[in-house]
């Protein structure tokens, strides 16, 4: 079973909480165990897990990225411009594996899933698959 969620942003760099979106999904599909996996549809947005209680981490973790993958680089070849977006992406990953108990994501108590967005605004897909 596989799930597609729209993912509108509104940045050129963004990280969105979709934690509450996966659940609800899992809650209505009334699974109880398994594992879902968690996926960007894009080569400049991925998915990870982190913080989500306070919003400074989002912050403070655009702003690394963007140090150590400055957008601006004289050096770079790719015509579209967005090397850094890429880069940021393979470092990041496009997916997320996360288990799910008793009809629940299995996450620490500060962890939630986020999109992040590097080369938008844009219309974006995430998509979910549940393995049972």
């Amino acid at each position: 079973m596989i799930k597609t969620f729209p993912v509108k942003t509104e940045y050129h760099d963004q990280m969105i909480d979709i934690t509450q979106d996966i659940a609800n999904w899992i809650e209505e599909e009334g699974i109880k165990a398994g594992a879902v996996i968690v996926s960007s549809m894009h080569t400049t947005a991925g998915i990870t897990i982190n913080e989500n209680a306070d919003p400074d981490v989002k912050t403070d973790m655009l702003r690394r990225w963007s140090e150590v993958f400055p957008w601006e680089d004289r050096k770079d070849k790719h015509m579209e411009g967005n090397t850094a977006a890429h880069m940021k992406t393979s470092y990041i990953g496009h997916a997320q594996t996360i288990i799910i108990e008793n009809g629940k994501l299995v996450l620490g108590t500060w962890q939630g899933i986020y999109f992040c967005e590097f080369d938008g605004p844009r219309s974006r897909k995430v998509i979910a698959k549940v393995l049972k």
